[in-house]
């Protein structure tokens, strides 16, 4: 991505000093009906014009907020070039176009006051010309960067939501495999192969970007097996799964939070559980439904692993512009409506 973005650069800057150089060569010829030596040497001597003030002063100075420093070395390094160029350089184009326009118009004062005038403002522009270029070059360096350091710091953010969720998942599954082991339970062997395979996939796969969507699922069968494991009564606890889910691809344990915080709230003061998850996939759509009553157990906004705000950063993150989240309590139930659209499985393509 550096060698293209630096090829470009270079493009830029060959195709301006073509266009530059074209400019003095085409009015000298225009005008004279032939090249002066001279006007090749002016040509050639642009450059230290131009980068002088792209590659030191502007970066040096300027860009560095020494702008009165920058404003006097300018001013002294065009003198002295502009007088260097008068007494070394001899001016033939423009000396025989000054005995033309003699002839026609006798104007002696004005060609004069020209014969000084025409270099020093030709030399200006082009040292600004040079000066603009670096400007511009460093602003889109600054937002190049900007954006990088925005990409990575929500990277990070990402992470930590990641890192975040992993703990507090775990302290709930051991909890519910302690009281299998306390209640002296046949399925505690089977608990704790099902948390084995979960901590598999959170140690292995959640790294990746996207997981299969196939695999994801997997995932959410094997947690909500563990959690039926600990239940008084889990006849109310339903998952239904519709359409293909092995074209697709989800970025890892996003919709897990919605079914933990489901089985954390949705048991009531008889201590029966009723939870509903829908996941249905329409092509590249996915649609998302968790309901669980709301239950004894009062929310702690303060200790309550990710949390909706989290999760909902962690959308706008990953699905920004790809996804709707729809959240609300009616007839005491906790309703979660979530659309992701989601990307294709190149696997299952080839």
């Amino acid at each position: 991505m550096k060698n293209v973005s630096h090829l470009k650069e270079v493009f830029i800057h060959i195709s301006v000093w073509l266009c530059l150089s074209l400019i003095p060569i085409t009015i000298s010829f225009l005008e004279l009906d032939r090249i002066p030596s001279d006007v090749y040497s002016r040509v050639l001597l642009m450059p230290v014009l131009f980068y002088s003030n792209y590659f030191i002063f502007v970066p040096k100075l300027l860009l560095k907020k020494k702008v009165l420093l920058y404003i006097v070395t300018s001013v002294l390094f065009l003198a002295s070039f502009n007088y260097l160029m008068i007494n070394m350089v001899p001016n033939v184009s423009f000396n025989t176009m000054q005995e033309e326009i003699i002839k026609q118009r006798g104007n002696i004062r004005f060609l004069k006051g020209m014969r000084y005038m025409m270099p020093l403002i030709f030399s200006l522009s082009i040292f600004l010309l040079g000066g603009i270029f670096s400007l511009v070059i460093d602003f889109y360096k600054r937002e190049r960067l900007s954006k990088q350091l925005e990409n990575n710091k929500k990277e990070i953010e990402l992470q930590f939501l990641r890192t975040q969720l992993n703990p507090h998942f775990l302290f709930n599954s051991l909890n519910s495999i302690y009281s299998l082991v306390r209640s002296k339970s046949d399925d505690a062997q089977e608990a704790v192969i099902t948390l084995s395979e979960l901590m598999r996939y959170m140690l292995y796969e959640v790294g990746e970007a996207k997981v299969p969507l196939e695999i994801e699922i997997n995932y959410i069968k094997h947690y909500i097996a563990l959690q039926r494991l600990r239940l008084k009564n889990s006849e109310d606890v339903k998952l239904n799964i519709h359409g293909d889910t092995k074209h697709l691809k989800i970025h890892p344990l996003v919709l897990i939070s919605f079914i933990e915080n489901a089985f954390k709230y949705g048991t009531d003061y008889q201590g029966n559980t009723r939870i509903s998850i829908l996941i249905q996939i329409d092509e590249d759509l996915l649609r998302f439904k968790v309901e669980n009553i709301i239950g004894f157990h009062k929310k702690d906004e303060t200790n309550s692993g990710v949390g909706l705000i989290n999760i909902e950063n962690q959308l706008n993150y990953l699905y920004n512009g790809n996804h709707q989240l729809i959240t609300k309590t009616e007839d005491g139930y906790y309703k979660v409506d979530l659309s992701l659209k989601l990307e294709q499985n190149e696997m299952y393509n080839n």
